[in-house]
């Protein structure tokens, strides 16, 4: 049985190096120096008209944690309804109470809004208070995928609840293994998880084209360089392509 590789991208230029080295889905963001968040309109409908691979659009109104007001939760759903507008395949939530249990109720209004449209769960399950339990009650939802590390900084920490996860999913959604995959390790990680679905970035900096600098005038945090674009790896997303082969 194959294995896919979805990379995560915040700009065209990186989705078209990632379809170009090999990946199966794209996971469209704005943002994703703190995590991924909801991607423009108008990179939503760039991207269908650029990729012919699966698009799904993070659906995330801001940083931090996944306790969201009502408003974030509007925003959220007009941002579906663009997602839907762009013709994109699919999107990804997540949602949680102050107990660390899913918002069940946003994540129904979310999956009756998207239709047709696939839909993932992101690493919000890491941040559950019981992942057994969440993992069950995103089955009840009908959720097509669950984006997770094992509730570890990374996924190879996470192994072997990565592996619980596969087991008890039985095939009634795919457990997705994300977060520090790599050439090095994704091999370790599918064999001893039996995940059939991995996502990465793969990311690394380019420079500039930019001749003239002024680089008194910084954009942001001092820390920050303003002529260093992060951008998708080709070497890293087709070296994890070829190995998944």
């Amino acid at each position: 049985m194959s294995v896919s590789t979805e990379v995560c991208v915040d700009h065209i230029e990186s989705l078209l190096i990632a379809v170009k080295a090999g990946a199966g889905r794209i996971e469209l963001c704005s943002s994703l120096e703190v995590g991924g968040l909801t991607p423009s309109a108008g990179l939503m409908s760039l991207a269908r008209r650029h990729c012919n691979i699966p698009v799904y659009a993070m659906i995330r109104a801001r940083q931090g944690d996944f306790l969201f007001s009502d408003h974030d939760k509007e925003q959220m759903l007009f941002d579906i309804h663009q997602a839907k507008q762009a013709n994109l395949d699919g999107i990804v939530i997540g949602a949680l109470h102050t107990d660390g249990n899913i918002d069940h109720e946003f994540c129904r209004a979310a999956i009756a809004l998207a239709g047709p449209l696939g839909v993932t769960f992101h690493r919000a399950i890491d941040h559950c208070n019981n992942h057994i339990d969440a993992l069950e009650s995103l089955i009840s939802l009908g959720i097509e995928r669950v984006l997770t590390s094992g509730g570890k900084a990374n996924a190879e920490l996470g192994i072997e609840t990565l592996s619980s996860m596969v087991k008890q999913a039985n095939g009634r959604l795919s457990i997705m293994a994300g977060a520090g995959i790599n050439q090095d390790n994704v091999a370790k990680i599918v064999a001893k998880t039996g995940v059939r679905e991995v996502h990465l970035s793969g990311k690394t900096l380019r420079d500039s084209n930019m001749q003239y600098r002024n680089v008194d005038a910084t954009m942001g945090s001092l820390d920050v360089d303003d002529f260093s674009i992060p951008v998708t790896d080709f070497d890293k997303i087709h070296a994890v392509t070829q190995l998944l082969k």
